[in-house]
């Protein structure tokens, strides 16, 4: 792409109108309809993505299967407030790793997008995959995007509606299968299918299913490329990470143009480019746009019009590639443009690394009981008492012991080992002492909680209060 051609798109996807009030971007049919009709390709691209959905609709549907020590392996508990990750258990305390997570998945994103522009969208995107899904299941019902088109059009009749629900009810099946299969991260598999299949879920939980169900169907089967266009907020703003030598599909107006029809086998013209003016381009775009007339917001980078253009390409004898994916700019120092990112993304890891290296298994809360500042025992001492809560975040049961960080100055009474059942919040009340022979009237005291069978602990520092000297 040569800097001219750079312009002219930019101003195409800046704004269809130029400076003299011109119209830029040439208005094509799909875009006048309500309805956008897809055709269906076959090709390299569409290939890879197919062989991509597949891997990422296995791993969707089949991760809530997999078992851990008797139970669901990938489980978020939302009554016990608590995420397992096969022997990893996180509970709102492990907020931190969450974060760093959700960082590590942005950085990552944000970094394929400067590379390699939409790509998300086309190839992985859940609302591209689920509306294929349906377009592919229309195609199978209804007939080519032509005859779906016709029968549109055509007034009520037997043929029309029969397709219409069959159409519907597949969609209405894949939708309350896919609401299944996201609410059995939250809900054990095993239970959850067989419960709404005997209607014995939870008021509460047929409420999450059938608006899982329905935001499925209507995303998916009616908004389709809508969606994308004015709702979701990561297609308005990932075109301010694009530079030019970020990779997008573009038309090669150099050597299409001018473009003009013509038969197979027959000569071009001098004048005619090897755009043979088909339009196959713009019946298999997802988001009926013409990509001939430079690069669009709209445009997801499936590359379905880079195997229809390809397609055309081998059938008139032409090189393929008329359509394809390109930079505007080729870097010579590639590797410096990836030094930003990278390096967030290194830090994120190590810093994912070091919070596993330095994470403790159970979480320690330290707090004065209220009821009394101090007491004298019989022994003559003055007394403390503290409410310890220990959370066990392991899936094992754990012993631990109290002790003291300062033992010389201050002992404890009562219980010092206690037993945790697994993901269990444990209370117990610890008293601390100290002889009634000091003037010091608030002291320091550091509380130690360890585990016996790992030998980690966790200590946390309060307060001791005497009387008054």
């Amino acid at each position: 792409m040569d800097q001219s051609k750079l312009n002219q798109q930019e101003i195409i996807f800046t704004s269809p109108v130029n400076s003299n009030g011109v119209n830029t971007h040439t208005p094509q049919s799909n875009h006048s309809q309500s309805k956008i009709y897809a055709r269906e390709q076959k090709g390299k691209w569409q290939q890879t993505r197919r062989y991509l959905n597949v891997v990422l609709m296995a791993l969707f549907i089949c991760l809530p299967w997999i078992e851990y020590q008797g139970q669901q392996a990938i489980y978020f508990d939302v009554a016990t407030q608590q995420f397992n990750f096969f022997s990893l258990v996180l509970f709102p305390s492990d907020l931190f790793i969450f974060c760093l997570v959700f960082m590590l998945a942005a950085f990552g994103l944000f970094y394929i997008t400067k590379f390699y522009g939409w790509v998300w969208c086309g190839f992985a995107c859940p609302q591209t995959i689920w509306t294929l899904m349906f377009n592919w299941v229309e195609r199978r019902v209804e007939g080519s995007h032509n005859k779906s088109k016709q029968l549109d059009q055509q007034p009520l009749n037997i043929n029309k509606v029969s397709k219409k629900l069959i159409k519907h009810s597949v969609w209405m099946a894949i939708s309350i299968f896919t609401a299944l299969v996201f609410m059995s991260y939250f809900v054990p598999a095993k239970s959850l299918y067989l419960n709404f299949i005997q209607f014995e879920l939870s008021s509460t939980l047929q409420a999450w299913v059938w608006f899982f169900v329905f935001c499925t169907y209507i995303n998916a089967g009616w908004m389709k490329e809508k969606m994308c266009q004015h709702v979701c907020p990561y297609s308005r703003f990932q075109s301010a990470m694009f530079d030019t030598k970020t990779w997008l599909i573009d038309y090669d107006s150099q050597r299409g143009e001018n473009r003009g029809r013509r038969k197979i086998g027959q000569q071009k013209k001098t004048e005619q480019g090897d755009c043979v003016d088909c339009d196959l381009c713009v019946q298999v775009c997802p988001v009926g746009i013409d990509i001939r007339n430079g690069i669009q917001y709209e445009c997801i980078s499936c590359g379905l019009c880079i195997d229809a253009c390809d397609q055309t390409m081998s059938k008139f004898k032409y090189a393929k590639n008329l359509i394809g994916f390109r930079q505007e700019q080729r870097s010579e120092k590639s590797w410096s443009r990836h030094l930003a990112y990278g390096l967030v993304i290194s830090l994120t890891i190590i810093t994912m690394l070091w919070w596993a290296q330095h994470r403790v298994d159970f979480d320690l809360t330290v707090s004065r009981d209220r009821q009394a500042l101090y007491r004298v025992n019989d022994n003559d001492e003055i007394e403390n008492s503290y409410i310890v809560k220990v959370r066990n975040k392991s899936r094992d049961i754990k012993q631990y012991t109290v002790e003291l960080a300062n033992p010389a100055t201050y002992t404890i009474n009562g219980q010092t080992q206690f037993t945790v059942l697994p993901g269990e919040l444990y209370i117990a009340t610890v008293v601390a002492a100290r002889p009634d022979n000091t003037t010091e009237q608030r002291g320091a005291i550091t509380l130690v909680v360890r585990s016996i069978s790992q030998g980690t602990s966790v200590e946390q520092n309060t307060s001791f209060y005497g009387p008054k000297s």
